[in-house]
């Protein structure tokens, strides 16, 4: 079932973990649940999921794996925390019972707000100019999945559609999202991971 999505930004104020905060809890979302690794070292293959830990060769090998059926959500909100002079911004994504927030960088939350206001810059902004690349050369975005979390990172991907070919591409969520809303397009994520957020 398709939602109107509904975002905002709010301005950055005090939240310590464990508190109430725009109406949700916090309980540590805002310091463990990440959408993409900080290290520098990155693989040279944007197919693969860089390591998470490239200094340690006996690190358990992430590997895909099933986690659940594919729930339909909508965009809640996107919103900033201030917490020891640190702004956090998340986007919260729900089913309509569970929420699910994903930490996202201040460039993409802007993205996601922008559109949901419909405000346009001078020039084309990058998910813009993707969208316009991805119309012209006749390609569409199906939907997004975000259908995997490990060790704590979530992983999204496209579903393109060019004529009768559907094209898989990884991709981070926040990215997902924008583009998602851009071409109205649906986003479902694991019910796994709708269930291991709201035991957080």
């Amino acid at each position: 079932m398709r939602r109107s999505s509904r975002a905002w930004l709010l301005e950055p104020r005090q939240a310590p973990n464990g508190v109430r905060w725009a109406g949700i809890e916090t309980r540590g979302y805002l310091s463990v649940m990440a959408e993409e690794y900080d290290e520098p070292e990155r693989s040279e293959n944007l197919n693969e999921p860089p390591p998470f830990f490239p200094y340690d060769d006996s690190a358990p090998i992430r590997v895909p794996g099933s986690m659940g059926e594919l729930i339909e959500v909508a965009v809640e909100g996107v919103y900033a925390a201030e917490n020891n002079g640190n702004i956090s911004r998340f986007v919260l994504v729900t089913d309509g019972e569970r929420k699910l927030p994903i930490l996202i960088g201040a460039f993409e939350a802007q993205a996601i707000v922008s559109e949901h206001e419909a405000k346009r810059a001078d020039r084309p902004m990058t998910h813009d100019l993707i969208r316009t690349i991805m119309l012209r050369t006749d390609v569409t975005l199906d939907r997004v999945v975000i259908d995997d979390f490990w060790n704590a990172v979530y992983y999204a991907k496209l579903y393109l559609r060019r004529g009768s070919e559907e094209i898989e591409i990884d991709a981070r969520p926040s990215d997902s999202i924008a583009l998602a809303m851009r071409f109205e397009a649906p986003i479902f994520v694991a019910d796994g991971i709708l269930e291991a957020a709201m035991e957080e």
